[in-house]
């Protein structure tokens, strides 16, 4: 054992200067998320601001408890598993076939101009696209301005509670597809051109050299972007939901990011609380995370973690 360490110390010590290149990352990792990770015992305390976070006396598991006792927090819980299963469902394989489909695009020239196009909207914040959904949804819009026009009756889609999770999806998919697809784009660049010259040989299609050759060579960065998507799968994207939503439609878009938004800086404050929901989802992430992992595996796939 202790010629295994100094070993171990020589080995260190021979490659010092690249550890040395490790600290700041290091540092920026423990200052930034590991010591505030302390404030994880609010949910377990009643919080009292005369007397800080250790001060204030433990309630034990009573905030995680009223969790499931309060309405709000569980139809909360609700919406965000069925948005996020739908995410899975109307987002996930979007980017997957655009990237398709600019992958059987002849000629690198329209290849790049269409990439821009559809990764532009990513860089456009939240707030600037929800102003330009307004515009094209709102009442006096553009799509229903069309709508009157064409002899029909104008549509509320902004405050539509069965049309708002699907509107959910369609400006996801217009803002994120592109960028999203850029990392299945790159996979597809690598696969050998030899797999696609034997196809053509033995009489594939274009369709059937995507669907035999494309698909199982990106495969494994398809497991693994759907991996991570299932890790995430308590998070639904706060900031889209948060611009889009109105009171019509709060009972189908009161997601858990909003709801420990709204109780902590609408209502009347309890920290401890708050932090009690938030570790709840954080928790979740990681089971779903291990769990679609521990799936993948059985399955047959290289999953994330051995």
């Amino acid at each position: 054992m202790t010629k295994r360490w100094q070993r171990l110390g020589n080995a260190i010590w021979q490659a010092r200067f690249l550890y040395l290149l490790l600290i700041p990352g290091i540092v920026y990792y423990a200052v930034f998320y590991y010591v505030p990770m302390s404030g994880l015992a609010l949910a377990f305390k009643k919080y009292n601001a005369r007397l800080g976070i250790w001060g204030s006396p433990s309630v034990g598991w009573a905030n995680f408890q009223r969790i499931f006792t309060t309405p709000a927090a569980v139809s909360a819980i609700r919406n965000t598993l069925e948005i996020n299963f739908s995410r899975l469902l109307f987002q996930f394989p979007v980017p997957i076939l655009l990237a398709l489909l600019i992958n059987e695009m002849r000629g690198t020239k329209w290849k790049r101009v269409y990439q821009t196009v559809y990764t532009f909207p990513h860089f456009l914040s939240w707030v600037v696209m929800s102003a330009i959904i307004s515009n094209f949804f709102a009442n006096g819009g553009m799509i229903n301005t069309i709508i009157a026009n064409m002899g029909g009756e104008r549509i509320n889609f902004l405050s539509n509670s069965a049309l708002f999770r699907p509107l959910l999806y369609f400006t996801h998919n217009l803002k994120e597809m592109g960028w999203s697809s850029i990392i299945y784009i790159a996979a597809i660049s690598a696969i050998d051109p030899t797999l696609y010259e034997a196809a053509t040989m033995d009489g594939a299609s274009r369709l059937q050299q995507a669907w035999h050759v494309t698909l199982p060579c990106i495969r494994g960065t398809i497991i693994t972007l759907f991996i991570l998507q299932v890790g995430r799968i308590m998070n639904s994207g706060f900031e889209q939901i948060f611009y889009m939503q109105n009171a019509s439609v709060k009972g189908v878009s009161e997601i858990l990011d909003t709801y420990i938004y709204n109780i902590t800086f609408k209502a009347v404050p309890s920290y401890g609380f708050s932090t009690a929901v938030g570790m709840f989802k954080s928790v979740i992430n990681l089971v779903m995370l291990v769990g679609a992992n521990v799936v993948v595996r059985r399955m047959g796939g290289s999953g994330l973690m051995g």
